[in-house]
């Protein structure tokens, strides 16, 4: 049975569409017995709408002449918030909750004033839900990077990392990524000439350039395995990308040990990025894969290895 409030839609739609009506009829309509239709129709007369009624075995009710359904009113991040409840249609529409949503988006587009529309076209184009969960992440910041990546607006900010400490970055942004509890910006560092991924909670005061950017190539074609592939690493405190002597097929047993993403450099290289919480972490990881590898970063996991090395050494010699 509908909540008393979508029943209260309901009403109104069928008002809407036909303005008088068999009690018995409307009743039936919305699934509910004629004394609740009395109810909501009470409730309809208190927030201001005329509704005529006959009684007896005929009787029913007629919406009065000059009432109509109110302007669909939202507040911008009630759009947004629509928006992302509703899902991104552009990902297709598999069953009966994804049609359903795809037709509601499609008629709240009609009755949007165009300003408004356009905010919602940018979140369903630029955010892409990998995983939904909850989030503290405010619906304007969402607002303000999916309209970064649909204008192609290069943006300037400050990213606090792990231990606190702010750099400056710009940046230019494709993608918002929702995955779970928290959401990330895709973009391409202009310093570090590389993608990268940003925690939206951790980036401070960003504000557009003025500049515009042309679109890059996205890693990999696909954002969503992009995603696991990064936020496999992102996590961990320490990050490295090692070049292995080795196909990638060699290696696949050994990166249940460590999340990581490979690269085929060839038939017999292949650089992995992978993160631990520990350089020792990493260290042992390394010295049981079996092949030859080269450091490629960071430059701490090269002083360490040695390190761990001499240590090893020692204990081989004793």
């Amino acid at each position: 049975m509908l909540s008393a409030s979508a029943r209260l839609i309901r009403l109104l739609s069928l008002f809407q569409a036909q303005r008088s009506w068999a009690g018995t009829e409307l009743a039936g309509r919305l699934e509910i017995t004629e004394r609740t239709l009395r109810r909501d129709v009470d409730r309809l007369r208190s927030l201001g709408y005329t509704v005529d009624s006959t009684s007896g075995v005929a009787g029913g009710y007629r919406l009065g002449a000059g009432n109509a359904l109110p302007p669909l009113l939202l507040e911008d991040e009630e759009a947004i918030a629509v928006a992302l409840g509703l899902g991104n249609p552009g990902g297709g529409a598999d069953g009966d909750i994804e049609s359903a949503a795809m037709r509601a988006l499609a008629k709240l587009d009609q009755l949007m004033p165009p300003r408004l529309r356009r905010r919602l076209d940018s979140v369903r184009a630029s955010v892409v839900p990998v995983m939904r969960g909850k989030s503290r992440v405010r619906l304007k910041a969402v607002s303000l990077f999916a309209e970064a990546c649909t204008d192609r607006l290069v943006l300037r900010f400050g990213y606090r990392d792990h231990g606190g400490a702010t750099s400056a970055r710009t940046v230019e942004p494709h993608r918002v990524v929702q995955t779970g509890q928290h959401w990330y910006l895709l973009a391409w560092d202009a310093a570090r000439t590389d993608w990268r991924t940003f925690r939206l909670d951790r980036i401070v005061d960003p504000a557009p350039t003025g500049e515009r950017f042309t679109a890059r190539r996205l890693p990999h074609g696909d954002i969503e395995s992009y995603m696991q592939h990064a936020l496999a690493v992102l996590p961990f405190l320490h990050h490295a990308s090692v070049i292995v002597h080795a196909p990638a097929a060699a290696l696949e047993p050994h990166l249940g040990w460590v999340g990581g993403a490979t690269e085929a450099l060839g038939e017999a290289r292949t650089r992995i990025r992978t993160g631990a919480n520990s350089l020792d972490a990493l260290a042992v990881w390394l010295a049981c894969l079996g092949h030859d590898f080269e450091v490629e970063s960071p430059r701490e996991l090269t002083t360490h290895l040695a390190e761990v090395a001499a240590r090893l050494a020692k204990a081989a010699r004793r």
